[in-house]
């Protein structure tokens, strides 16, 4: 199957978040199950630091109706598998940020990213028209890339495909409807359709440009990244005023959890453990537990270390767990926290470990290493998401055998088994009303259960047992790809 991502960051060029790092692993699993794989993105300025393979044949120029720009491309072929296709046009990308600075995100962030919409379209089109492939899939992720699918079902309106010509099947993948691509209504122009498209039933959004519901409206399938989190989206909370939108095309969406690359978490070959251990040999996270408790100047007793490796952001739940310190500490634990975000939170943060040292450790900042280490020293991670369409950190934990206390929302539900309601077969823990009540009551009981060795040792052997390799999240992705071109065929033979 020949496979085009199109993606504002992709490692190792560009990261902003989760979103970087999974279009750096599906396309390589993929690619080493012997799909034919092209990731496109922006040529922000990191991409300077890897040796670029110009493509001058791609070069072309980009009508914005406010000006012209050049889009120029670049290659770089990584694990000797998938390729790497950056759009380069320096006044837009050679920026410190992928979407923004410290004082928030691009003022034209709207034509940056219709340009690049534009330059994939185009490319994708060349490349497609000099290749064999008799079927091809465009995957799209996230608001900067929701143009796409809308400009292949446009073309195709306009223009139905030549005898022999590829079957061309997108799909657009929303990550997270807290951010839409929404922009003023005159920035439409600069997409270069025709003003009948920026209507109520098509991306006219309270009376702006909404680039999420260009894709969610133009693809052929759509999907989001946990079973629950797609039903959220269909209801206002989640929704974010799309959940119309959504519902209309409900038996078109479809979801997959995120996968886990256990070559970098795996705690039997964690190059950053002072020991390593696995299911049939914990021995090493005791030896890690003891390094988390030096690390963080903690008291060395038996209580059990709860962790936090989060921003520090309400919807992370920071609000639940400043509200709630003094009735957690009350329940006899200690608490290592890791992160960056909102300055209240931090000060809050700060404070709480200044006059509780011994048992509340902090790091403000963000250190890989470090959190391998958290994560394996630590007997529990608390997740108290308001919403977390799939999360990451929880996933981690499993393999570590960190048990997960969680909020039972998006991604969160969907990977952790509640030992609370599920005795002898939970994962971990989960509480489901965003109080602090709720959250101080799931820690409890997950205290109280860690107090019976035999019982703990169970849940976190069922933990670490729990496959979400990016083998079993690229199956899924191929089941959707298939369903997107017999679809894409249905309605050209329509």
């Amino acid at each position: 199957m020949r496979l085009f991502f199109v993606t504002p960051e992709a490692v190792p060029c560009s990261r902003a978040g989760g979103l970087g790092d999974v279009l750096y692993h599906l396309p390589k699993t993929l690619s080493k199950m012997g799909h034919r794989v092209t990731v496109l993105a922006p040529r922000h300025r990191l991409a300077s630091d890897f040796d670029l393979e110009p493509l001058p044949k791609l070069r072309r120029k980009i009508d914005l109706s406010i000006n012209r720009r050049t889009a120029d491309y670049s290659l770089i072929r990584l694990d000797g598998a998938h390729e790497l296709m950056l759009v380069g046009c320096d006044d837009l990308f050679d920026r410190p940020g992928i979407y923004g600075n410290e004082f928030g995100d691009y003022d034209d962030n709207a034509e940056r990213f219709i340009f690049f919409s534009k330059a994939a379209f185009g490319a994708i089109n060349d490349l497609t028209a000099k290749e064999d492939d008799p079927e091809v899939v465009v995957h799209c992720h996230d608001w900067s890339t929701g143009l796409v699918p809308m400009y292949f079902k446009v073309a195709k309106a306009d223009a139905p495909s030549a005898p022999g010509a590829p079957s061309v099947g997108t799909l657009f993948t929303y990550h997270n409807l807290a951010n839409q691509g929404t922009f003023p209504y005159f920035d439409f122009t600069m997409t270069g359709l025709d003003w009948s498209h920026f209507t109520f039933q098509g991306l006219e959004f309270h009376g702006r440009l909404n680039l999420t519901k260009a894709g969610l409206l133009g693809a052929h399938l759509i999907s989001t990244v946990s079973h629950r989190y797609a039903r959220e989206t269909l209801g206002p909370e989640l929704g974010q005023g799309l959940e119309g939108v959504i519902k209309e095309r409900r038996r078109d969406l479809r979801s997959v959890i995120h996968g886990v690359d256990y070559e970098l978490w795996n705690p039997a070959k964690d190059r950053y453990l002072p020991a390593t251990f696995g299911p049939d040999d914990l021995g090493g996270k005791k030896v890690c537990r003891e390094n988390l408790t030096s690390l963080f100047g903690l008291d060395p007793d038996d209580r059990p270390i709860v962790a936090v490796v989060s921003r520090f952001l309400a919807r992370k739940g920071l609000d639940l767990i400043t509200r709630a310190m003094p009735r957690l500490l009350e329940l006899g634990m200690r608490l290592v926290l890791m992160g960056t975000g909102d300055d209240y939170f931090s000060s809050v943060l700060r404070e709480t470990s200044l006059g509780k040292p011994g048992q509340v450790g902090l790091k403000l900042s963000y250190d890989p290493a470090l959190t391998h280490q958290i994560i394996a020293g630590a007997d529990m991670l608390l997740v108290p998401s308001r919403f977390e369409p799939c999360g990451l950190e929880q996933l981690y934990a499993l393999k570590y055998g960190t048990v997960p206390v969680v909020r039972a929302t998006g991604g969160l539900d969907d990977t952790v088994i509640d030992e609370i309601s599920m005795p002898g077969r939970g994962t971990g823990f989960k509480f489901g009303d965003y109080t602090d009540d709720a959250l101080v009551e799931a820690l409890k009981v997950a205290i109280e259960r860690h107090q019976r060795p035999d019982d703990w040792r169970g849940i976190m052997l069922r933990s670490m047992s729990e496959d979400y390799s990016w083998d079993r999240a690229a199956a899924a992705y191929i089941e959707i790809y298939q369903q997107t071109l017999e679809l894409a065929n249905r309605k050209r033979e329509g």
